[in-house]
């Protein structure tokens, strides 16, 4: 899967360490098992009607793509964690929790762009809710303009998740 640039360079600990993860599981198993595919096809002869070699070739060059973007990526990344001067207002690796004035109920929290693929709980820091909810506080109104109008919503619970640098998130 490719992912496009992100705009912010911020992330959490436990996404970088999941990128990390997802980097050394790419180049230490699946572009080996691929390799090994692509030589098997490769010596039964004619590759121009060999689909297993046709198949593991294109997955390896996406294997590659990924490796490349996610090394690259890694290395402009700047890991947040969590301080205790944070508390009680709303920063970067929050997890908050809002209501609207009908009693509908969202919590997500804020994390880097990298992020927030196949999560629904989270949302990006470039993201209008997020923008908005940045610095406030419990009981604070957070005005959230979208293309379908300003949206009222209000903070009701704001949590961390305490990581230490040197531990990897459970």
């Amino acid at each position: 899967m490719l992912i496009p640039m992100a705009k912010t360079n911020l992330i959490t600990r436990h996404g970088y360490l999941k990128l990390q993860a997802e980097l050394d599981h790419l180049w230490r198993v699946e572009r080996r098992e691929t390799t090994e595919k692509v030589a098997w096809a490769a010596s039964l002869g004619d590759r121009s009607e060999n689909a297993d070699y046709k198949y593991n070739k294109q997955k390896l060059r996406q294997i590659d793509r990924r490796i490349r973007f996610l090394r690259k990526r890694l290395e402009t990344l700047k890991i947040v964690d969590y301080a205790p001067s944070q508390e009680g207002k709303v920063f970067f690796g929050a997890t908050v929790t809002v209501e609207n004035d009908d009693g509908t109920e969202k919590t997500f929290s804020i994390v880097g762009p990298d992020e927030i693929y196949d999560d629904k709980s989270v949302i990006s820091i470039d993201a209008p809710m997020a923008r908005a909810a940045l610095g406030k506080q419990l009981d604070d109104e957070v005005r959230v303009t979208t293309p379908s109008g300003v949206h009222h919503w209000y903070i009701t619970a704001i949590r961390y998740q305490r990581t230490k640098p040197d531990e990897a998130p459970s």
